[in-house]
């Protein structure tokens, strides 16, 4: 796979910047409702474990 020229990397910058301008007032309004909203750790964290846990079972049924 050959590197990608000077001319498209200017156009995927300037159509990265393109979508960050598009979507900035719904990003916004995100952050300003994250900001009130009340913070849920359990519910992020017990699933994050039991992935841990998963993986970990997995290379514990490979490894001999």
């Amino acid at each position: 796979m050959q590197p990608l020229s000077t001319w498209e990397n200017v156009l995927l910058g300037a159509l990265a910047l393109l979508v960050i301008f598009w979507m900035k007032p719904g990003i916004k309004a995100s952050i300003e409702k994250s900001k009130t909203a009340q913070a849920d750790w359990p519910g992020a964290l017990i699933p994050l474990a039991l992935v841990v846990v998963f993986v970990l079972v997995l290379i514990a049924m490979v490894k001999p």
